[in-house]
């Protein structure tokens, strides 16, 4: 059964699109926070930092991944990405699992606009534009 998940999950990830992907990260991280807040609840530290850190490395993909050169939307995510890895690392320093829900809210809010944006289908472009390359006929 995990085999038979693994390949699916692997094959989702390899059709899906770039606005997929970035929900799919998304999902990541709320999973792994919230299984981190309740292992965190329950006293359990040392699973609470490991799914802690698994959501970090996601929010850290996310930020490297941004095209900076894209203007304030992506100056805005990295501030947004910056101050939800702060509340996880200030959630590991004083075991506070309010801090988790801080970044879950946060990256649950962005999580709607990105699953909202992936799911609008593009308009065709109808433009034809002259092919470029090269020329075989001789």
């Amino acid at each position: 059964m995990l085999t038979e998940l693994r390949q699916y999950t692997n094959h989702s990830a390899q059709t899906a699109t770039p606005g997929q992907l970035v929900v799919m990260l998304y999902d990541g991280f709320l999973r792994f926070a919230a299984q981190g807040k309740a292992a965190m609840e329950r006293g359990d530290i040392a699973e609470a930092a490991q799914r802690l850190t698994r959501a970090q490395d996601i929010v850290t993909e996310l930020r490297v991944s941004l095209d900076m050169t894209q203007g304030p939307v992506a100056q805005n995510l990295a501030s947004i990405y910056e101050y939800v890895g702060e509340r996880l690392t200030a959630s590991r320093l004083t075991r506070d699992s309010e801090e988790i829900a801080e970044a879950v809210r946060c990256m649950a809010d962005l999580r709607s606009a990105w699953a909202q944006i992936a799911s609008t289908p593009r308009p065709a472009n109808t433009q034809r534009r002259p092919s470029v390359g090269v020329d075989l006929a001789g």
